[in-house]
């Protein structure tokens, strides 16, 4: 009796090991439908954006951009004015994927000042299967103008 109550005891634990093992597999994270449309193309997943150009953070999840007001964090669906008329399908973003990077501010301004990085593609533009049923995106929407550029201004 012993020894099958250590075997049930076994195959249990065994059940339980391999079910936490296939749940970890089944749970990786994806959220390509939760990034803006002027998001760069390449990531599954992105917890925040750093636009060194400005100062400014976005969180992918939350869909809020994160700045600087008067030496305090500031967390708001939109930017205000005093940012001006910033493009963010052109500006350069980097993706950084660790809570809370603002309060390490000062370690990413010294690290991307100036950073301009490769050429970006962004989701409205791209023709990568995997955000073609990217909610916001235009059906058969393709590449800016037709010059296959990924930029411009399109006529249609």
């Amino acid at each position: 009796m012993k020894k099958l109550v250590t075997l049930f005891s076994f195959v249990l634990s065994m059940a339980f090991v391999q079910q936490s093992t296939a749940q970890i597999r089944v749970n990786a994270n994806i959220n390509i439908g939760s990034q803006p449309l002027w998001g760069p193309v390449g990531y599954d997943y992105v917890d925040y954006y750093y636009l060194p150009d400005v100062d400014v953070y976005y969180n992918v999840p939350q869909r809020r951009f994160i700045y600087l007001d008067g030496g305090r964090w500031i967390f708001a669906a939109s930017l205000p004015t005093r940012f001006g008329n910033i493009n963010l399908y052109s500006v350069p973003k980097v993706v950084i994927n660790e809570p809370r990077p603002y309060l390490r501010a000062d370690v990413y301004r010294v690290k991307y000042k100036g950073w301009k990085g490769p050429k970006q593609i962004v989701i409205r533009d791209s023709d990568d299967d995997r955000y073609r049923n990217h909610p916001g995106r235009a059906v058969g929407h393709s590449k800016g103008n037709g010059n296959g550029k990924g930029k411009g201004k399109g006529k249609g």
